[in-house]
Formats: C-alpha cells, sequence, structure tokens
C-alpha cells in the first residue's frame, strides 16, 4: 500500500510517498481500506517534532480515516469485511489501509458521504465535549465561537445550534464570516477589527456572551474576558494565534465567571467509553437534520504536503481531507 512517512522531523514537504506491507489488525481492531482521511493542524505539528504525541520513526500521521472494513482482527464480532465505518485512528491516517481499534471505530451514519464522515469526528467530538459536558450550554443562551470558518469552529455553531443557544461567530476576513453565517451562526464579527469586543455586549442587550468557545488564544481570549456574561464559561479549547495567554485572577472574581479546559482527548482517553457515547449523540443529531457537517476541501492522498501547506496558510474553510 502507499502511505506518507515521517523518518526524521521537517516539514510536510520532507515526507516520502512510499510503499509499505498493509498492517495486520490485532484483537479489537479492524483494517480499514481507506475512502477519505481528515487532515488537523496537529497533523503538521507532529511531522515538526512539535506535538506533545511523538510516536518512533518511521510513522504515519493522520487521525481520523473513514473507508470499508477490510478484514477484522481476532474476536471481532461487532464488524465484519464490507461495513462502512469512521474511525478516531492513533496515526497511520495518510495511508490506503489504516488499523481501528474498536472503542474509537463506529458505524458511518446512514446518508453520509465519506468524505464527510472522515472530517466529522475530531471536531464534532471535540465541541461535543465542550459545551455539553464542560460548559453546560443551555437553550437560550448566547454563545460566542471564535475561529467560526474551522473545522472545530463550524462544529461548535452547528452544535450550539442543535442545543438551542444563540450563536454568534468571529472569524478572519469577510469571506470566513459570511461561510460561518452560512453554517448557522446568526451573527457573524471580523476579530481583526478589536471593535468586536463592543458588537458582541451590543448583540447581547450589554449582557455579553454566556458561554465562549475559543480555539485561538492570544489577544482573542484577552478581549474575550471584556465581554463576557456575569456567570459566564469561557472555554480554552487550544491556541491557534501561538501565544498561551493568562489572566489575573481579579477579573475571573469581578466577572463570576469560570475559565474552563476542555480537553477532549484527555478527557476520553480516561473514559474509553465515552466515545460510543458521544459518537450516537452526534449520529442522532446528523440523522435528525440538526447538524449538517460542510463538505470538506478534497485534495488525493498523493498530494498530502500541499493540503497541509494550504491549512497551515490558512487557505481552508471549514475542513479537509485526502481522498483515496
Amino acid at each position: 500500500m502507499k502511505a506518507w512517512r515521517v523518518h526524521a522531523y521537517g516539514e510536510p514537504e520532507t515526507m516520502p510517498f512510499e510503499e509499505i506491507p498493509p498492517p495486520e489488525p490485532g484483537p479489537n481492531q479492524v483494517r480499514i481500506r481507506n475512502r477519505a482521511a481528515g487532515l488537523n493542524f496537529f497533523d503538521i505539528l507532529q511531522v515538526q517534532g512539535k506535538y506533545q504525541v511523538k510516536p518512533p520513526f518511521p510513522f504515519t500521521i493522520g487521525a481520523e480515516v473513514a473507508g470499508v472494513v477490510d478484514a477484522a482482527g481476532p474476536g471481532v464480532t461487532a464488524f465484519a469485511p464490507g461495513d462502512r465505518v469512521l474511525s478516531l485512528t492513533e496515526g497511520g491516517g495518510f495511508a490506503e489501509y489504516t488499523v481501528g481499534r474498536l472503542p474509537r471505530t463506529f458505524p458511518m451514519p446512514d446518508g453520509m458521504g465519506f468524505a464527510e464522515a472522515a472530517a466529522l469526528p475530531l471536531v464534532y467530538h471535540t465541541s461535543y465535549f465542550a459545551l455539553r459536558n464542560r460548559a453546560a450550554l443551555q437553550t437560550g443562551e448566547w454563545l460566542l465561537v471564535h475561529a467560526g470558518a474551522s473545522g472545530v469552529g463550524v462544529s461548535a455553531i452547528q452544535l450550539g445550534r442543535a442545543f438551542g443557544a444563540r450563536v454568534i461567530a468571529t472569524a478572519g476576513g469577510a469571506e470566513k464570516v459570511a461561510f460561518a453565517i452560512e453554517q448557522g451562526a446568526e451573527h457573524g464579527l471580523d476579530y481583526n477589527d478589536h471593535g468586536w469586543v463592543d458588537q458582541v455586549k451590543q448583540l447581547t442587550d450589554g449582557r455579553g456572551a454566556d458561554v465562549i468557545y475559543d480555539p485561538v488564544g492570544g489577544d482573542v481570549f484577552d478581549l474575550s474576558t471584556k465581554c463576557i456574561a456575569s456567570g459566564g464559561r469561557l472555554l480554552v479549547i487550544g491556541f491557534a494565534s501561538g501565544r498561551i495567554p493568562s489572566i489575573a485572577a481579579n477579573r475571573i472574581l469581578l466577572k463570576n465567571m469560570s475559565v474552563v479546559g476542555a480537553l477532549w482527548g484527555g478527557y476520553a482517553q480516561a473514559h474509553p467509553e465515552y466515545f460510543a457515547v458521544a459518537q450516537k449523540a452526534i449520529t442522532d443529531l446528523y440523522v435528525e437534520g440538526k447538524i449538517r457537517p460542510p463538505r470538506p476541501v478534497e485534495y488525493p492522498l498523493a498530494s498530502a504536503p500541499s493540503a497541509l501547506r494550504d491549512l497551515a496558510n490558512r487557505k481552508i474553510l471549514g475542513k479537509a481531507v485526502l481522498v483515496m
């Protein structure tokens, strides 16, 4: 099979595209003939050696795939060859075949294409955990989603609407703001203009946002503390801006606000049963038509370095996938 391999830390363009044997599934594993694989920013960090997970060389990046079960490991009865599945893999996605573990492999929802399925699990699981478990988002609350044109941003907008919240999205530039509104945001603001803080206050009649979903960090985090409602929850999702912010404790006190970490991956690793719980909830919302992931940008498997470079340069609206 063909696979992208990392033999030494570098850039996406330094990965060789190699012919290697297909992986063999072990107990509680299935081998998936991939039809699509999702791209994520941490894939780039892993190639560069800047990610906290550092597999031994050589390794293949890619943490989410969709395809057809090709072989089942010993004792596996939940899936059989020919089943359409999506899987949260622990690497190995940028290849023609990938091994998926059962607690993290699921049937594809009816009516969902392979490209959609490969773009769904990481971002929707992240946002479901953040909004439902960590923020306890309530019907009628104001939800402010930063990076609303990104994969996680789109998932937070759609899940926020599904949970009955009123959603404001920020994004960088008019095209991305328009895209966020297409995904269901009630209002869209350009966070390149620092006036967005006052606009959030105006839209919420001076109250501020009850829940703020922040995968950006840096200045966006700092400014978010100025437009959060009393009793609001500021969700720390990540630091795409590159700067990890800090906050004075007196501001937390005076605002009666909560700064809430939402590290879905760590929680799910410690509670493996949560994968299935969250996936069922997300699938139900999809079947009911309450969420509808936008079709991702598609690249052929052989163009993985170009796709990652476009992702690094923030040229992608929503998610991107490699297709086989």
